[in-house]
């Protein structure tokens, strides 16, 4: 079993990460490992910020972590919310205001396909390697659906009929980006012997 902290604070993305790891790892989420931090995303990259996260919590804890940090980048909007997604409408980080914000900029858009880009951090013994997941598809115009969390409501991935809000996590993780770039993580972490 090997016991690795998640730097972050956001359950959803625990839950889901929770959902598709090996039964030989063991998630350890921040207030379950006693840290009580609001970890800064200073920089203008997923990866700077997802860096940031889990160098803060290596130094903090002095154990294996990982970070993960996802942005929404939509082509007609020239990348944004992209690094911006959490507080696109303001610190709140409220998940309506954002996808209001994002579809009052799309309502004059004809191209509306985007990406979900997912970039995780790891850091062990002091090496540092990333993992990206990327999944395609476009904005709808209304949101649909309860589920997710985010722009999921308005987010429909290539290949599906429906938004990530209409789908179950298991549904979901056929298509996630999250889970793309777990899959990446986990493949290393098996092959470079972490897996006892």
């Amino acid at each position: 079993m090997m016991t690795l902290i998640f730097a972050t604070n956001n359950q959803h993305k625990v839950d889901e990460v929770k959902t598709v790891l090996p039964l030989h790892f063991d998630i350890l989420t921040l207030k379950e490992a006693g840290i009580d931090i609001d970890i800064p995303e200073p920089h203008d990259t997923l990866e700077e910020n997802a860096k940031e996260k889990a160098i803060t919590i290596y130094h903090v804890a002095n154990t294996a972590c990982f970070s993960e940090d996802t942005g929404l980048e939509v082509f007609s909007l020239d990348g944004e919310p992209g690094v911006h997604s959490a507080r696109y409408a303001g610190e709140e980080k409220s998940f309506a205001k954002n996808i209001d914000k994002l579809l009052d900029n799309l309502k004059d858009k004809e191209d509306r396909t985007a990406q979900f880009r997912a970039v995780i951090c790891l850091i062990i013994e002091g090496n540092i390697d990333f993992f990206e997941g990327i999944c395609k598809g476009r904005i709808i115009a209304e949101k649909r659906g309860t589920a997710g969390f985010g722009y999921d409501p308005v987010f429909i991935p290539d290949g599906a009929g429906k938004t990530f809000a209409e789908m179950d996590t298991e549904e979901k993780n056929i298509y996630s980006h999250r889970r793309k770039a777990v899959d990446k993580l986990v493949k290393f972490l098996n092959q470079s012997g972490q897996k006892e």
